[in-house]
């Protein structure tokens, strides 16, 4: 028993932790901005779960046999989260009464078509039933954000492979364009070396010529 009693205190301790974190980004934003209406609607929802899993420890506290000692100290730690969750709640009740006043005009409350006629309950009904809607709508929010990073990271890959694409065709070019100096360093190698042959027939031609020409006058004579 005391083993698992102290498991659920560190979780509900890192709960609270985690809903003293929300608070503090949700300080740091504009007021009344959709991100900071979100974070409120998540943290009362941690919040109830935090309020939940202390009153299991209470429970689990008084059905548990310790010593008078460790009874203290652990009733003493389970009031300092109490506290802790009080003062956090205190801290969202300026975004909670902005949500609450649903039915204000800025300044004092106006009768609308939807409240004509309600009493105190009707009224509590409704504010509930319009944070839920608002709590969809951010729902329908983050899903559409989420679609749209998907569409967006689809698009990036579809230009990672574009890009690589586009390196492999410069790379198959570099290497034509390669080999074609190649066959036009071939062929200039030749055309000189026929150049050279045909030159040199010429010149054996010439001389064969000159000798019968010689040859031809010395009988002659």
């Amino acid at each position: 028993m005391a083993d698992s009693w102290t498991r659920e205190f560190q979780e509900t301790a890192r709960l609270a932790e985690d809903i003293e974190g929300r608070i503090a980004e949700k300080n740091e934003l504009p007021p009344h901005s959709s991100e900071g209406i979100r974070i409120v609607s998540v943290t009362r929802r941690k919040l109830a779960m935090l309020n939940n899993k202390m009153d299991r420890l209470e429970s689990l506290l008084q059905s548990a046999r310790l010593d008078e000692k460790e009874m203290a100290r652990r009733q003493s730690m389970l009031v300092d989260i109490r506290y802790k969750g009080k003062q956090m709640s205190a801290s969202l009740s300026s975004a909670q009464a902005n949500r609450n006043s649903l039915m204000e005009g800025g300044i004092a409350p106006v009768e609308t078509s939807r409240t004509k006629g309600m009493d105190n309950s009707g009224l509590v009904n409704l504010q509930r039933q319009i944070m839920k809607e608002q709590d969809q709508d951010l729902e329908n929010l983050e899903h559409t954000v989420l679609s749209t990073k998907h569409i967006a990271l689809a698009v990036n890959e579809e230009l990672d492979l574009h890009t690589r694409l586009l390196d492999d065709m410069d790379q198959s070019a570099d290497v034509t364009n390669n080999k074609l100096l190649a066959a036009q360093r071939r062929l200039g190698f030749l055309n000189k070396n026929l150049g050279q042959g045909w030159s040199l027939m010429t010149m054996i031609f010439l001389m064969i010529v000159v000798v019968v020409l010689v040859l031809f006058l010395f009988k002659l004579l």
